[in-house]
């Protein structure tokens, strides 16, 4: 049994791991127990939207937004307030985005829909996507561990819009923001910030779709982003469409000024990598592990994701085999020498460790020799 354990054994794909020295003691609760439509309570929210554009760069002409319901409420109304006007492509390689793959084919309904699809670890041909064409896209997947290469694919003049799920990628990966039109995310996700609401970031494009077009299925509440024939400017200065936790939203606040503090998004991103190298380097000279991406090109420098092979995984049984990362996960969560870093349920059976920027390099470190140890104990 190694002799170390994880000072902080936090390395769930989502809600992360809080930033090391962390404190509920430092939240800031001045606007706790007030509406969130006083003035403090508005300047908080206005604040929290600043500091997320300052941190990642945001053009000064695009609008960025606190919406309900996490990524997928800010998606969601992307999806819901911008698509049908013209032929639509959803591309999607892991869970979340056959989950808006989903919405476009059995909700939405949409007449002139293309599905690209691949499988975990791979990422379809993107290049075949249609310039014309919206697009719905994941850029970085965080139940596989693929992201996109590049953005070479969307060419700069084209004439459809771009929606991208960018959850396990902001603050971790540079984003190409001139073809971007509807960025998402969640706190929980790369700053491990408490849950529930998601970041809407939208282009002067995407503006003009939501003004010039009215979709034909209703919108709920939640997803109305008009007041009258114009964009809610009110949502992107912190006028939130419904009432938002203030406690959750200091926690946001604290991550981005401890972000700030440390060299602001390029510091995030030097920590994502450093991170993630440990582990796939780790991977690459296991003989009994493999990364779930082929392409290293392609490859995360968030939630990593490995499957088991060798000769006495690949003598199990397929229940054996899905019991195999499942039970390591288990062992080291009692031990508490790792939590939450089981694959993801749809997922093949696998383990995926979170590498963010709010993980430190010494506990993943001191991981990896747990791990093996594990793998041991289940082999007698």
């Amino acid at each position: 049994m190694p002799a170390l354990k994880p000072e902080r054994p936090f390395f769930s794909s989502g809600p992360t791991a809080k930033f090391n020295g962390w404190s509920a003691s430092n939240l800031k609760t001045e606007a706790l127990g007030r509406s969130h439509r006083s003035a403090v309570g508005k300047a908080r929210l206005k604040y929290a939207i600043d500091l997320t554009r300052e941190l990642l760069g945001v053009p000064d002409d695009y609008l960025v937004g606190i919406m309900p319901g996490s990524d997928t409420g800010a998606l969601e109304c992307a999806m819901w307030t911008m698509l049908g006007a013209r032929p639509a492509t959803v591309a999607a390689w892991e869970s979340f985005g056959n989950v808006w793959i989903q919405d476009a084919v059995k909700q939405l309904k949409l007449k002139d829909l293309t599905v690209l699809d691949a499988g975990y670890g791979e990422i379809p041909d993107l290049a075949s996507i249609p310039q014309d064409n919206d697009v719905v896209f994941t850029w970085n997947g965080t139940t596989s561990g693929a992201r996109i290469e590049n953005t070479d694919w969307l060419a700069a003049d084209r004439s459809g819009i771009t929606i991208n799920d960018a959850t396990s990628a902001v603050f971790a990966q540079e984003m190409d923001w001139a073809k971007l039109d509807a960025t998402t995310f969640s706190w929980q996700k790369v700053m491990g910030s408490e849950a529930q609401h998601g970041m809407l970031i939208l282009s002067p494009k995407a503006v003009a779709r939501i003004e010039s077009y009215d979709p034909e299925w209703p919108l709920p509440k939640l997803f109305r982003l008009k007041k009258g024939d114009k964009i809610n400017q009110g949502i992107f200065v912190g006028e939130t469409i419904n009432t938002p936790s203030m406690l959750a939203t200091e926690d946001y606040i604290l991550a981005l000024e401890w972000a700030k503090s440390i060299g602001g998004r390029q510091a995030m991103f030097d920590r994502a990598d450093a991170n993630a190298k440990i582990m796939t380097d780790w991977i690459e000279n296991t003989p009994w592990l493999r990364n779930m991406v082929p392409n290293p090109a392609q490859r995360t420098n968030t939630g990593v994701c490995f499957v088991f092979q060798g000769e006495y995984y690949d003598g199990l049984s397929p229940e054996d085999q899905a019991a195999v990362p499942k039970t390591i996960a288990g062992m080291l969560d009692k031990l508490d020498v790792g939590y939450d870093f089981n694959g993801y349920r749809d997922a093949p059976p696998s383990l995926r460790v979170w590498c963010g920027g709010t993980v430190e390099q010494e506990d993943l470190r001191r991981l990896i020799p747990w791990i093996e140890w594990a793998y041991a104990e289940i082999q007698k």
